[in-house]
Order: C-alpha cells, then sequence, then structure tokens
C-alpha cells in the first residue's frame, strides 16, 4: 500500500509539471474586445460546474415564485444559471450546526436535510424535468450537459445530521449525495471544526472514532470528502485515511488572505499529493483581507448587527447559541434574516475590502503555480453570502471565464478549472468505490 501510495504521488506530480511550465509561459491578453469575444466563445463551449450553491426549501415549491424562475432575493435559480451559461451547481444539503451533539439535535437536524433533498428532487422531477436533472455520476454531468439541460448535484454541508447511525451515510448518498463535509462552523460529533482556531477550543483534534467511519463509508459507496470547514488537522487526517482524492468544495488560499477557511501551503500540497482539488471559493471574506482594523466601521457593523438580531428575536449572545435560533426560523425568515446580514457584513460594513473578479482569480493563479492546473476549481457560495464584484449571481458568471482568458488561460485549462478537475476527482472516487466493492 506505501509503494503504490507513492507511486501515485510520483505520477500526479510528474503529470503537472507540463502545467507548470505553461503556466510560466502564459501570456495575459490585453485587447478587451478580443477578450470578450474569446471569452464568450469559451464559456458557451465548457461545462462550467459550481460546487457550492445554498437553497432554501420554500423556494422549491409549485405554488407561488419558485427556483425555476429569476427570483428577486437569490443569487442562483434555473433563470440565472440559462442567463448566466452557468452549466451546473451543487444544491447543498445545508444544516447548522446544534452546540448539543444529542439524539434530539441529531433527529431535528436530519428532519431538515431530508427537507432539503426532497426540494432538489422536486426541482428536477417535477418543476423543471426539461430544463435541469440531478447528477450522480461525472458521466451523467457530461450527458446531462449534451443534452442541454442545467445539470444539478447534490453536495451535504455538515456530517451532523447523519447523527450516530452509520447508515446515514448510504441513505444520503441514494438521495443524490455526492459530496460531504464532516463538520461546519462548530465541532460536530466527527470532526473538529475550523472555527477552533477562533477560541483554541478542540473537541477530537481532528477526526472522531466516528469520523473515520465516515470516511471508510464515503469511500465504500463514492462520495466525495469535502474538507473546506474542518480543521487543518481534520483535513489532514482525512488525506491519510482517504483511499479516493478529496475535494475542498468551497475554500481560498491562505497565504493570500489569512482566514481559518482558507487553506495554507502545507494542506494544498498535501491536497495535490493526494490528488484532489480546491474548489476556490468567491466569498469576499475569503477572497481579500485587510490587516489594517477600521474601528469606527467595526463598531457601525456591530451596532447594525444588533439591530438585525432584536428585529428577528435573535436574544442569544453565544455564537453558537445565536446561530442556532437563527436555524430555527421559518425558511423564508430565515432567508431573509441571511440576507439582511449579507447586506451589513459584505455591503454596507464590510470586515474587508471589497473583493472582484481579479482579487478571486488570484486564488486560482496562485494555487495554479504552488500546486498545479489538475487541482483547481471554482465555487461561490451563493446564497450562503458568497459574491464579489463582478460575480454577486450566477447571470455573471461569464465574468469569472473572462478574467481567466485575459490572464491567458487556454480553452482547455478554462475547461478543466470550471469543472473538468472536479469531474476527473469524481471518476476516481467512482472508481476507487467500484474496486473496494468487488
Amino acid at each position: 500500500m506505501l509503494l503504490s501510495h507513492t507511486l501515485r504521488a510520483a505520477t500526479l506530480t510528474l503529470v503537472s509539471v507540463p502545467a507548470l511550465l505553461h503556466a510560466q509561459s502564459r501570456k495575459p491578453i490585453t485587447n478587451e474586445a478580443a477578450v470578450m469575444a474569446s471569452a464568450k466563445a469559451v464559456h458557451a463551449a465548457v461545462l462550467s460546474i459550481d460546487t457550492h450553491v445554498d437553497i432554501a426549501p420554500n423556494n422549491f415549491t409549485a405554488a407561488g415564485p419558485n427556483y425555476t424562475q429569476k427570483l428577486p432575493r437569490t443569487q442562483v435559480d434555473l433563470a440565472k444559471m440559462e442567463e448566466g451559461g452557468l452549466g451546473g451547481a451543487f444544491l447543498v444539503v445545508y444544516v447548522g450546526q446544534s452546540p448539543k451533539l444529542d439524539a434530539e439535535g441529531f433527529a431535528s437536524a436530519n428532519a431538515q436535510a431530508l427537507e432539503k433533498f426532497d426540494a432538489i428532487h422536486r426541482l428536477t422531477e417535477q418543476l423543471a424535468p426539461a430544463r435541469a436533472e440531478i447528477a450522480y455520476t461525472a458521466a451523467d454531468a457530461r450527458r446531462i450537459h449534451a443534452a442541454g439541460k442545467r445539470v444539478i448535484f447534490i453536495g451535504v454541508e455538515n456530517g451532523f445530521p447523519i447523527g450516530a447511525d452509520l447508515t446515514n451515510v448510504q441513505r444520503f448518498f441514494e438521495r443524490g449525495g455526492r459530496y460531504m463535509s464532516l463538520a461546519h462552523n462548530g465541532h460536530s460529533q466527527l470532526s473538529d471544526s475550523n472555527t477552533g482556531e477562533r477560541d483554541g477550543v478542540w473537541l477530537h483534534n481532528g477526526l472522531s472514532a466516528l469520523g473515520r467511519q465516515v470516511i471508510a463509508e464515503m469511500n465504500r459507496l463514492g462520495m466525495m470528502i469535502d474538507v473546506s470547514h474542518p480543521s487543518k488537522q481534520s483535513m489532514l487526517q482525512t488525506i491519510a485515511l482517504s483511499k479516493a482524492p478529496i475535494i475542498a468544495s468551497h475554500s481560498g488560499v491562505r497565504a493570500i488572505c489569512n482566514h481559518s477557511r482558507n487553506m495554507d501551503d502545507e494542506q494544498l500540497q498535501a491536497l495535490k499529493k493526494n490528488g484532489g482539488v480546491i474548489q476556490l471559493v468567491a466569498f469576499n471574506s475569503y477572497v481579500k483581507c485587510d490587516p489594517t482594523r477600521d474601528v469606527p466601521r467595526e463598531q457601525a457593523r456591530a451596532a447594525a448587527m444588533t439591530d438585525l438580531r432584536t428585529e428577528f428575536g435573535i436574544t442569544a449572545t453565544d455564537r453558537r447559541e445565536q446561530q442556532a435560533q437563527i436555524q430555527a426560523l421559518a425558511d423564508e425568515k430565515r432567508n431573509a434574516y441571511l440576507a439582511k446580514q449579507e447586506d451589513i457584513t459584505a455591503r454596507r460594513y464590510p470586515s474587508d475590502p471589497p473583493a472582484n473578479v481579479a482579487d478571486f482569480v488570484n486564488h486560482i493563479d496562485y494555487v495554479v503555480k504552488l500546486i498545479g492546473i489538475d487541482h483547481v476549481g471554482i465555487s461561490s457560495d451563493f446564497d450562503g453570502g458568497g459574491g464579489v464584484d463582478g460575480w454577486r449571481n450566477a447571470t455573471e458568471s461569464l465574468n469569472v471565464t473572462a478574467e481567466l482568458v485575459r490572464r491567458g488561460y487556454s480553452k482547455g485549462e478554462i475547461e478543466q478549472i470550471w469543472g473538468g478537475n472536479l469531474l476527473r476527482v469524481m471518476e476516481r472516487v467512482e472508481k476507487a468505490a467500484a474496486g473496494s466493492q468487488r
């Protein structure tokens, strides 16, 4: 096994050499008319996949406005994907972390997760079967895209809803879940979270015993392991255990923006050896950080957040308890709260300087130069707070392609970045599962 792992790492290193040599010779394009003409042609030809889009189930009902239409409050829906030429997206089954890891909390979280699974299936099977279809494999994605429909994958953000029942992993997989993270913001029963950096408090020092079992089960089934929210130790332990490549569904580069949600160079190098991919995220606070503090702006932001919590009846003072109260709000009310929160923190009083598409692509450039183009992808975290100037919603997806063209990336490279690398990892995860089942 050790020899096999060493040979695989060596092979991956050799494969990335041509990409690195090409990166050194890549020449920016300065003619803006040529940039846009090329970008439009490339964008129309490639399968672009955004690997992290949050949803609210109330937008997936037959009664009233729904995800088939251009909704005023969402950053993504089918109409916006079609307008922006976004070929596919992972719609996310997200349940926030409860501070109590008990049977009652697990049951509630599981019910919320199943509600989101049901919503996504309702979209593709009842509301818009001619426009969108769930992809269960990489081959499905290519077939659906060739048929002119939007490719819908399902990702699970936070393994908390599986509770202590390992069989729930298979249930989520059978419902279409094709990646899952073992924690979100707050330690779960499976893994420590990146948020441990904030207070220095850890629960498992990486993965729990159950978390290790979940990794083995995900490998067996062919479900990609997502390491975007878990802690650094959890991520490195996951790589040591996993028999298949892993992904970071929506993370940034720590060297550019020093945030616990972003990956440092050691993690990126480990990801390369594993054969995985980091889906760089266009979330303002993870794209561009300001090392200087603007105290008046921080005070104004804090006051605005206090007013917002009062307006929605969020009374808890502990951050985790606040999150639990927010998650307990009815879907429409929670959507409204999150929209106002995003307006306060990302637009009115941003904690960091506003980021734009060029800042976002700086993260792509960094990873390409450090570990090679084979390990880079794209995500937005739309409707979960994502968005940078120039890519505020799915209708502006062409702007990302244009910036890549502007920097001299070829059509083939852009195809890799927009989804090819992700699908390659998915295929390797599928193949590893098939081998283990045999």
